[in-house]
């Protein structure tokens, strides 16, 4: 059964496409441009943390599917998902799946992280940003632990996107629709194909 127009439903609104491919091009640009271009590095994760920010926001108070009361689900319910998806019997979701929705709240804390702690070096090492003033004369121990952490995080949040783009991958299959065709449409099928 090839789906129609009748067929589907919007399930993404404009904001949470635009925040998706705009976090994942803002962290690619920041992932790749690092010390060589900390101009461009810094505009592009002050970028990211406004778009979380507002990701937050319209986490409370956006459309269905985009409010965490959609998809955040207690560790028991994601830990049934997963042993599900193992099984390739895992119920279909319209929004989030457990699976997923957990993985949205960790990759956006993940990137809290490593911008928080970008602005921090910036601040600590460069005496930039609007961090600068809180470090003046501060011992470099600051901004070496800001950089481990920014470093690391910033590496979690590509071990956690791999993790993402698996879990696309599987729910596509085992449900039999394109979830990437969905985050640029907005619409979904309204059941699965099966």
């Amino acid at each position: 059964m090839n789906a129609t127009k009748t067929d589907t439903v919007r399930v993404w609104d404009p904001l949470v496409r635009f925040f998706h491919w705009s976090l994942v091009a803002g962290f690619t640009i920041a992932y790749f441009t690092g010390e060589d271009f900390i101009t461009l590095h810094s505009w592009v994760g002050y970028f990211i943390l406004v778009l979380i920010v507002i990701r937050i926001g319209w986490g409370f108070v956006g459309s269905r599917h985009a409010r965490f009361s959609d998809f955040v689900y207690r560790p028991a319910t994601i830990k049934q998902f997963l042993k599900d998806t193992l099984q390739a019997k895992a119920k279909r979701y319209l929004g989030h799946n457990p699976a997923g929705g957990a993985m949205v709240i960790l990759l956006m804390l993940s990137i809290l992280i490593t911008g928080f702690t970008g602005v921090m070096v910036l601040g600590v090492e460069d005496q930039a940003g609007p961090m600068a003033s809180w470090f003046v004369g501060s011992s470099d121990v600051w901004g070496d632990i800001a950089e481990e952490t920014h470093e690391f995080f910033a590496n979690f949040t590509v071990f956690l996107v791999l993790l993402h783009v698996t879990g696309v991958f599987i729910e596509s299959l085992i449900h039999k629709e394109n979830l990437v065709s969905s985050m640029i449409s907005g619409f979904k099928q309204a059941k699965s194909v099966q």
